[in-house]
């Protein structure tokens, strides 16, 4: 369709429409493929797993190969975060389940997809179970979630239970370099290296910087733009910020802190979320003092959360490396 070649979103321009095209995954589309051979056996299917790892995309590839170009006729498609109810589900789901539209070669049934179906309610989940029960000859369920644990145990017994993990990282950085050369971008490895580090695992995310990064920049990606777009300090300098604090300079630290919020905008979370992260991937300290600076970084980010000021607890967070990073029996 000409709508869907000049598509805006390149998220949605590159969504795959058939499970081959589905970026990494294997082991998952081996399995699926095995119930789309004979569609009579798959079962009702809970796909589980952070966002944008493909969960939604995969629901809607089975759709398409079980039922070709006329999947949306007997696919239904809910939100369930924003028709969470159990009003939905008797009516919306129980008079789309309770006839069989489907009839369509070798496929006895219609599917319902029912995206973010852990944010429906207790009642609305109890009222589905037995759906599902009652119309398994005429319809099969597919439920979408980040978190399969906020899914009642009854369902998650008559589910087929896929958990999506963060996606590889070499296999996002080539399917970057395939999109930018599609549209005609230059996209520099370490700029794409730097995208997929930035969404962590999120393919949906990474593709929407590859996209505001080339809208800004036009035609060439390169590093620096990258992080003007993410808004993120290079890990260069979140690192010197750590290391100062550590080396017990705290007012260069605090210091740095605010030019790194003065130039990027950052909120208060943001910073803890990039202070978390290259932690880590610092040489020179001791499992132990990860283990003690990863504490502290966890409760100021549980401060800020409940409404704290980020001003004072991002200055008394580096306070907090201050100390850790003292040498043993140094006296102030």
């Amino acid at each position: 369709m000409a709508a869907e070649d000049e598509a805006v979103m390149w998220v949605e321009k590159y969504r795959p429409k058939t499970l081959d095209e589905v970026v990494d995954l294997k082991d998952i589309v081996e399995s699926l493929k095995a119930f789309m051979r004979n569609p009579k056996t798959m079962p009702h299917l809970l796909l589980a797993g952070i966002p944008g790892t493909g969960k939604t995309t995969v629901a809607l590839c089975i759709a398409r190969e079980l039922f070709g170009q006329n999947w949306r006729t007997f696919t239904l498609e809910l939100n369930a975060s924003d028709e969470r109810g159990i009003d939905t589900v008797r009516d919306r789901v129980k008079d789309f389940s309770r006839y069989s539209r489907a009839a369509f070669g070798n496929v006895p049934y219609a599917l319902i997809v029912l995206d973010e179906s852990d944010q429906m309610t207790g009642p609305a989940q109890t009222a589905l179970r037995r759906i599902m029960e009652t119309s398994s000859r005429t319809s099969r369920f597919i439920l979408i979630c980040n978190q399969s644990g906020k899914i009642i145990e009854p369902i998650q017994s008559r589910c087929a239970i896929f958990r999506f993990s963060k996606l590889d990282r070499k296999a996002m950085i080539d399917h970057l370099c395939c999109i930018a050369k599609k549209e005609n971008v230059k996209l520099a490895l370490e700029a794409a290296e730097r995208i997929v580090d930035y969404a962590e695992g999120d393919l949906r995310h990474a593709i929407n910087a590859l996209q505001t990064a080339a809208a800004y920049k036009e035609g060439v990606v390169d590093e620096k733009t990258v992080a003007l777009v993410v808004g993120e300090a290079s890990p260069a300098q979140v690192q010197l910020m750590i290391r100062k604090a550590l080396n017990g300079d705290f007012i260069d630290a605090r210091k740095q802190m605010y030019d790194l919020i003065g130039s990027f905008g950052f909120s208060g979370s943001e910073i803890v979320r990039q202070m978390q992260r290259e932690l880590f991937k610092m040489s020179g300290l001791t499992p132990e003092q990860k283990a003690d600076l990863a504490d502290v970084v966890g409760e100021y980010d549980y401060r800020l959360t409940q409404g704290a000021n980020s001003d004072i607890q991002l200055s008394a967070l580096l306070a907090q490396f201050a100390k850790i990073g003292k040498p043993k029996g140094e006296t102030t």
